[in-house]
């Protein structure tokens, strides 16, 4: 069986080196380069199955490398990056990114996040069933089950359940869901969100007070993870 590709665009040596180790002793290729045209290049030349890529880059800004690998790169991004500020991160996430991970970073957590993108890539994107164990979503249907027991949902409900499930592993914003489920006039309404995520939780997390699978991302938006 072919190993997954992991392209790793970073200028700083001891990350490339680092990121390198920690990913070939857990059975992925890792292709590394050092700044944003090198990184374009090797993307188009290697067609990795994630990219790895920091802001800070020496040459272009990772912000402009992430719209130009966005345009035809289908895969996952996840972004590296020394930069904290919730705008940064909201401005990735919108840029296209999947996901958005502080450097220093724990190592377990980012090989965890790797696995989700790339389980969550690997299923079709039309494909009409999402579940684990004790959870289903029936997208065609429009049938949620927990426990094998269907769950009553609202139209809106379902709706924003199937656009976090569908997008498994990846932070959406808060923007982006209410563009997505009430239009571009509900763009700021950040608690008339937050009402409609605590509705859910209620209907399908074991304790809503203690989220599995809807989680916060704290000042972005939130992160759909099947349990």
């Amino acid at each position: 069986m072919n190993k997954r590709q992991i392209l790793v665009i970073d200028d700083e040596t001891q990350i490339r080196k680092l990121l390198e180790i920690t990913l070939s002793t857990n059975d992925f290729e890792v292709k590394l380069a050092e700044n944003g045209l090198e990184g374009i290049r090797f993307a188009a030349t290697f067609q990795p199955d994630l990219i790895m890529l920091d802001l800070g880059l020496p040459d272009v800004d990772g912000q402009k490398v992430l719209q130009q690998l966005r345009e035809w790169y289908l895969n996952p991004i996840m972004i590296l990056s020394v930069k904290s500020e919730e705008s940064e991160i909201v401005k990735a996430l919108d840029n296209g990114a999947n996901d958005y991970l502080i450097k220093p970073f724990r190592t377990q957590e980012l090989l965890a996040r790797v696995r989700s993108h790339m389980r969550n890539h690997i299923k079709e994107a039309s494909e009409p069933v999402i579940s684990s164990t004790n959870f289903s979503i029936d997208l065609i249907a429009r049938i949620v089950k927990v426990n094998d027991e269907e769950v009553k949902l609202t139209q809106t409900e379902f709706n924003l359940l199937a656009i976090l499930a569908k997008n498994e592993g990846k932070v959406l914003t808060h923007q982006y869901l209410l563009k997505e489920i009430w239009g571009k006039s509900y763009s700021d309404q950040t608690q008339y969100l937050r009402v409609f995520v605590a509705q859910l939780r209620k209907k399908i997390e074991k304790d809503a007070n203690h989220p599995e699978m809807i989680l916060t991302e704290s000042g972005i938006g939130y992160r759909f993870i099947l349990t």
